[in-house]
This record gives C-alpha cells, structure tokens and sequence, in this order.
C-alpha cells in the first residue's frame, strides 16, 4: 500500500497527490512513469512521475479524471492509500545522459499542452538545476484548465502561456507562440520538447520539421500495461515498430506516424466512455 501524504486540486477533474514510494523516488529520472492501480476493482493506468523527492520518499502524481479507473485514483484522499505503485518505468529523457557542461551550451524549448505540463515541469526543474537555457510554453483551452504556471516559472528562463479563448496569455495555439519566437523574435533552439494531446504534438512535430529544429515527443498518453505485453502502444518511428512503454515513451517527433498514433489513441474510446458511465452510475 501506497500511502498519500497530499492531495492537491489543480484544475478541472485534475489532481495532484504525493504518494509514499520511497525506491522509486531514490531512483527516478525525468521521463519516467509508474503505474498505478487505485484498489482491486480498478485498473493499472500509466502515469508520469511529476517530481520526486529522494530524502522525503515521495513521488508527486498528477492525475486527470478521463475514465473509470483513474475516477478512482481521484476519489482517494489524503491519508488514504494506493494499492500498487511499480516504477521508475520507461526510458528517461536523454537530455539526462549529457553532462552539466553540454546541458549549459543548449537552448531548449519545452511545449507543454494540457495535462502534458504535469511531465514537463520535472524535466524543466532538473534541467534548471543544471544550468540549461529552458523556455516554456503552457498551452490550454482556457484559464481554468492550465496548471504549473507559478512552479514552472521558478525554474524555466522565459514562460510563454496561450489559451484557446484567450482567457490567459495570448489568445491562440502554441504552435502561433512557436512561430512567434522563431521567426519573429529570431530565436534558436537546439531541441523543442513537445509533451501534450497528439494532434497537438503532430503540428509542433511539422512546424518544427519545417525549421528543421529536432523535435522530441512523449507518446505517453498511448500506454496501457506498461511492460510492452498488451500491444496497445505500438507505433510505427521511422518505419520501425516500436512499444511506447518499454522503448519510449519519448521518441523522435519526425519519425513519429502521428496519423496511425491517433487512430491507435481512439481504439478504446467507446469501452472508456462506458467503464466511466458505468462508474458514475454506482455513484448515483
């Protein structure tokens, strides 16, 4: 049992929690996940580790209320407990594998969509403690539904916000801040880093393509089981087959077949939206 020693509201049906797991806090990197299974009823959903905290014991969860199973993680409180956490998975981010010296000579742009900020911030944070250049973009639909600013200001050198409605920041898609800094305010990058829903990865894949700056993407949102078995995650890099849970989840985003990505994404649409109907009706 995982015990929550926090639990935080962020947003709309967002949620944040601290979770006791001190082996994965002692060895966790930026870009890995865990899973997470609420209790015996419910399923084991991937979740990106939000931060760690080695001296502590913790792990910090961010979690949306999509479906069935992560409506459960959700409905658990603080003193509450977990039933299983297995992790550090997946492969870390391999900015990590650069010494301080390289990570100080590169200008990087992060894109954070939605609840794409959450995997984001850690890798922003680490990097700041290394001397790296890291801007920041947080993308949302609306005010309402951005997280992290204020956390992701401490630790980034510029922070760019767009809403679609234009509630907070600039009215807008990422990909027009994007534009905006490169061609506009003539700036470089070495890396963009482009963490959010996949259509919007797709176009910051092709616009980035079209300056030819080399774009990374997490196809985290594609994960079921985590260990590669299940099949679900499989997507075509570069005309090679790959498991995002096991060889990801972070990939080249100019390899990526973005279009066989979402329709693998909306395969288990209509079961999801009849495990949450089904969940919210016992609630009644």
């Amino acid at each position: 049992m995982y015990k929550i020693v926090e639990k935080r509201f962020l947003a709309t049906d967002i949620f944040l929690m601290d979770v006791v797991a001190p082996r994965i806090a002692k060895s966790a990197l930026p870009g890995q996940f865990v899973m997470v299974r609420a209790n015996e009823t419910g399923e084991r959903i991937p979740l990106t580790i939000c931060d760690y905290n080695a001296s502590q014991g913790t792990i910090t969860l961010v979690t949306q209320i999509v479906g069935a199973s992560s409506r459960l993680i959700c409905q658990k409180e603080k003193g509450d407990s977990l039933l299983d956490v297995v992790g550090p998975l997946g492969r870390p981010s391999e900015l990590v594998y650069k010494t301080d010296e390289e990570l100080k000579q590169l200008r990087l742009l992060f894109v954070a969509g939605g609840l794409g900020t959450a995997p984001v911030y850690p890798q922003v944070k680490w990097l700041h403690e290394r001397g790296a250049t890291v801007d920041v973009i947080i993308g949302a639909k609306t005010a309402s539904l951005l997280i992290f600013q204020e956390d992701m200001q401490t630790v980034c050198t510029n922070l760019y916000i767009t809403t679609d409605d234009g509630s907070a920041g600039q009215k807008g898609l990422v990909t027009d801040v994007i534009k905006q800094l490169v061609e506009a305010e003539k700036k470089s990058y070495d890396t963009i880093i482009a963490i959010g829903p996949m259509i919007m990865m797709k176009f910051v894949a092709l616009q980035a393509k079209s300056y030819h700056i080399p774009v990374v993407v997490s196809l985290n949102t594609l994960m079921v089981d985590g260990t590669g078995m299940c099949g679900a995650c499989r997507v075509n890099i570069g005309g090679q087959t790959k498991f995002t849970c096991v060889d990801g989840p972070e990939f080249d985003g100019a390899l990526v077949d973005f279009d066989e990505a979402l329709r693998r994404q909306g395969m288990y649409k209509q079961m999801e939206v009849a495990a949450n109907e089904k969940c919210e009706q016992k609630r009644i």
